[in-house]
């Protein structure tokens, strides 16, 4: 085979693609292939429903994309990406028509809870937000002692304990509990667990207050897009189209960076890697999975919250104990009669999403993995529960169940779209316990996925943080 590089990367992913950017920069030969005839991996767009309503098929709000360490380094504006920010980042609305609301001001925000609730909120998040910048590069790195180790410690110590146990502790207002509950749950894990939900649903409030919770302008694939023009201006190639089921089918390479599942890179790449490595990437845990449905509206949602009219995501769930048993449910197998529904209205801000006076809206809950049961009914009980009257500006649905996102994306296991379980044993060992958790027992061959640390968002930071290991090999090759 002639064809050579320094690096083939395997996966189009945000984070096979900040890989692939990282090692151009270096001035590495990459080269990317893609089994889809559509890069993007998790951050895609398209035509989903009817003509001229452009829907993200898996991710659609990016508060960590906007935020992060690596992507916010690169002159990705000038490649044609765009962030918007809607008026108001998340709200979650009650069965009695207020809303709570996350606002990109923490005082603004502790404002519309009860007093006491309100000076709590301020002295959870204000000593932290001062430090996000400097910190969050370190929450968004592999374990190691950090470079701010003091703002870490702030983190820590607010993260420690379980999202249920800390809303109780900290607020008597239901809206400022059930803000946080929504936000945990995004972690796909029982709210009663320690360490995980808090630290995931802190962090994300805490990147909505630093730096908004945005939509790409034109669809989620425009990210992509822009990491593939920054790519190819720095040299770098992508092949599209292309699914080896062993690695001698690649390229030559001096090294290789897998964005997929562990099972899916212990598969191709066979017994390069020892078998009892290969056995620890198979026992890999994977989280619950996701039912989705897109839709195309013929006017915005008419939610009775007027802050949701606002919002560019919406959380619905009732207070928190209806959203704890949701996700309790979901982690033992059970399907929620009333599931937490995460929405995003992408096109309130972000009028190319849809035909002029219409809309596009997204709504998402969770599963046992591997689920293929209709949550479609459920689904909309709890939308019309918020906003009566929804169904009858639905002019289409495009519904995926977890066996149609495992076809669309063989990443996705179940359905799984953070990459693997995030408890605590698994957030600080992914994919094995190893001290660095992107390398393999192959010095040449590296896994860059959302299955390796910091774990999911398209922030692009996995992959960065694998590339600087590869960059180590290479240079010395």
């Amino acid at each position: 085979m002639s064809e050579s590089y320094d690096a083939v990367i395997i996966g189009s992913g945000p984070n096979g693609l900040a890989a692939a950017v990282y090692l151009a920069q270096e001035g590495a030969s990459v080269h990317v292939i893609e089994a889809h005839d559509q890069i993007g991996g998790g951050a895609r767009t398209a035509e989903l429903t009817l003509p001229g309503f452009h829907h993200d098929v898996c991710s659609a709000i990016h508060p960590m994309g906007v935020a992060s360490p690596f992507l916010k380094s690169l002159p990705l504006d000038r490649f044609g990406l765009d962030w918007i920010h809607p008026e108001i980042p998340l709200a979650h609305p009650f069965d009695d028509g207020s809303a709570a609301v996350l606002l990109r001001s923490i005082g603004e925000t502790a404002a519309t809870f009860n007093a006491a609730s309100g000076r709590s909120y301020r002295r959870l998040f204000e000593p932290l937000i001062g430090d996000f910048e400097k910190t969050l590069p370190d929450l968004l790195a592999p374990p190691r002692f950090p470079e701010h180790p003091f703002g870490m410690l702030k983190f820590g110590l607010r993260a420690l304990p379980s999202t249920l146990e800390s809303a109780r502790a900290w607020f008597s207002d239901e809206k400022a509990r059930a803000l946080l509950a929504g936000n945990a749950a995004h972690s796909l894990l029982p709210l009663d667990r320690l360490l995980a939900t808090n630290a995931i649903g802190l962090m994300l409030m805490l990147a909505g207050h630093a730096s908004g919770w945005p939509v790409a302008k034109g669809g989620s694939g425009r990210i992509t897009d822009a990491l593939a023009a920054y790519l190819r201006s720095l040299g770098g190639s992508i092949e599209t189209g292309r699914r080896a089921a062993r690695i001698d089918e690649l390229p030559l390479a001096k090294v290789y960076l897998f964005d997929t599942s562990p099972a899916a890179m212990a598969g191709i790449v066979g017994e390069r890697l020892p078998a009892s490595y290969r056995r620890r990437l198979l026992n890999y845990r994977h989280a619950p999975g996701i039912f989705k449905i897109d839709y195309a509206l013929d006017g915005a949602v008419p939610w009775r919250a007027q802050e949701c009219c606002a919002a560019g995501t919406v959380h619905l769930g009732g207070g928190i104990d209806e959203i704890v048993i949701s996700e309790r449910d979901t982690n033992r197998g059970i399907h929620p009669d009333r599931p937490f529904v995460l929405t995003a209205q992408q096109s309130l801000c972000d009028q190319s999403r849809a035909p002029a006076g219409k809309h596009t809206f997204w709504a998402y809950c969770h599963v046992p993995r591997g689920s293929t049961v209709d949550m479609s009914d459920a689904i909309e009980r709890q939308i019309e529960r918020f906003a009566p009257g929804f169904r009858d500006r639905v002019l289409a649905r495009h519904t995926m169940n977890c066996a149609d996102y495992e076809r669309y994306n063989p990443n996705l296991i179940g359905g799984d779209i953070v990459g693997g379980m995030s408890d605590w044993r698994q957030l600080l060992t992914r994919p094995v316990v190893r001290a660095r958790p992107h390398t393999t027992p192959n010095r040449a061959i590296f896994l860059c996925s959302a299955s390796t640390p910091p774990g999911a968002g398209v922030h692009g930071m996995c992959g960065y943080w694998a590339a600087r290991e590869a960059m180590g090999t290479i240079s010395e090759s």
